[in-house]
């Protein structure tokens, strides 16, 4: 019998990952995946199947010290480190950015946990989900902190890798000038499969640890705090997520809800929202609750949950159409099949969500964002903690002509940014450059035409909201 049509490109799909060399569960759950495409599983989640959904605070939780520190001292926390940071038009690791005083998210995320180690004496490793686009370089980055790495634990495991495909027959999509291009991460859900995968998930439950705490290392409000720890440790939840209400800023972000057909809790990513929907979808007073894909798991219910499905967790399908190089819109168009971690959640009976501050939710996705950071806004302490110290995050926006890319932005900020600690809003419309000490204060809008500079020590003022 001959290949029918369309398997035909999962035969060359797993044919190509074979020779790379990829994990055999991941091919395994990357062919799930591929059959579901094939059938025409868009992973759609529509408003009309889902209800909102109350969830407790950690601010009302009593944690007594003792559940916490048992806790913590039970817990290993993974940072996602596969990044590249091509948004902001960078080829490296984005965590190597420079945040302030020549540190950078590594610099600081090494510290943080350095630091967390000595408070709690907790063994609390660190572990590095990188890609193999950023493994290189976080190790060289992180080599300067001799006692970051815990014995017998590695400091980085890496994500698995996938074809993309061609969205007019899901063949295997070729680029001979940049081979790199035809793969692609198969979105964060793969951090499942590469810890059973790399043998990872039963060596750290070999060792005594109960628990994993995971965050994106785009994100420094994200430290293993020992109160989430024994919130979670004593909810006795296999799996849970920390989530922050929703401001103005979350409005494309996902949303938790609750599934009617079996009550599940589901996360609701953009990509899987029906255009018909999107209103719905963003209304804020509906859908309170965005994830901070901080997670928090149980090892071992991990484990059992992987072995019983012989490691295809079952994540829901996200199909991502991109340009296969995403520089240039006229190459071809690809689909890459994705899944997210944080959807794993509707996997576990019993998977709880826990509302906490705002502080524990400090995205970087955008260089409107970077600024944000490397302003006033917040201040790094001895701890290495970031504090908020303004009443409230202004939101920023700046011209994208001119300020996207980290490249250009620096050249605009050559003294830093300015203070943002009393503004509210600050837009900027055209190619300023700032000088030294540039305050902004209440809601302000620049506009001009041309290079234009704004003197050092000036107080732009605006409207207050």
């Amino acid at each position: 019998m001959g290949m029918t049509g369309r398997s035909g490109g999962l035969e060359k799909a797993r044919a190509k990952m074979l020779d790379a060399g990829v994990d055999a569960v991941a091919v395994d759950t990357f062919a799930h995946y591929y059959r579901l495409l094939e059938h025409g599983e868009t992973g759609m989640i529509p408003e009309s199947s889902i209800e909102p959904v109350d969830i407790e605070s950690l601010a009302d939780v009593e944690v007594p010290d003792e559940v916490a520190a048992d806790a913590v001292a039970k817990t290993v926390a993974i940072k996602l480190n596969g990044g590249l940071g091509t948004s902001m038009g960078m080829e490296r690791a984005k965590s190597l950015l420079c945040v302030r005083r020549g540190l950078s998210f590594l610099d600081i995320i090494a510290r943080q946990a350095l630091h967390l180690r000595q408070r709690t004496g907790a063994r609390l490793p660190l572990i590095f989900m990188n890609s193999f686009r950023t493994s290189s370089d976080t190790l060289h980055a992180l080599g300067r902190y001799e006692d970051l790495a815990t014995e017998g634990l590695p400091l980085e495991f890496l994500q698995n890798r996938e074809p993309k495909l061609l969205t007019a027959d899901l063949t295997p999509a070729s680029w001979p000038k940049d081979p790199d291009l035809e793969w692609c991460p198969p979105g964060h859900g793969d951090i499942y499969t590469a810890l059973r995968g790399t043998g990872l998930l039963d060596r750290l439950i070999e060792q005594g640890y109960h628990y994993a705490f995971v965050s994106n290392s785009d994100n420094l409000g994200a430290v293993a705090d020992p109160r989430v720890a024994g919130w979670f440790a004593q909810s006795g939840a296999p799996f849970a997520i920390e989530a922050v209400r929703r401001t103005v800023s979350d409005r494309k972000g996902g949303q938790f809800a609750r599934r009617k057909a079996d009550g599940r809790i589901v996360l609701r990513e953009t990509a899987q929202t029906l255009a018909d929907d999107k209103a719905a979808a963003a209304d804020l007073e509906k859908h309170r609750f965005t994830s901070t894909n901080n997670l928090w798991f149980d090892l071992r219910a991990m484990k059992a949950k992987l072995d019983e499905r012989d490691g295809i967790l079952g994540l829901p399908l996200i199909r991502n159409i991109k340009h296969l190089d995403p520089a240039d819109p006229s190459s071809p168009e690809v689909v890459q099949i994705e899944t997210a971690m944080g959807a794993a959640i509707e996997v576990f009976e019993g998977a709880r969500l826990i509302e906490v501050g705002r502080d524990r939710f400090i995205p970087v996705k955008t260089t409107n964002d970077l600024l944000v950071l490397r302003s006033d806004v917040y201040e790094i302490g001895g701890d290495f903690a970031l504090t908020q110290v303004a009443a409230d995050v202004p939101y920023v926006d700046l011209d994208d002509e001119h300020y996207k890319l980290v490249g250009e932005f620096d050249k605009r900020f050559p003294e830093g940014a300015p203070s943002l600690a009393k503004a509210s809003s600050f837009k900027v419309d055209g190619d300023w450059t700032f000088g030294h000490g540039v305050q902004v204060v209440g809601s302000v809008e620049l506009e001009g035409r041309g290079a234009q500079r704004v003197p050092a020590g000036e107080v732009l003022s605006g409207t207050d909201d």
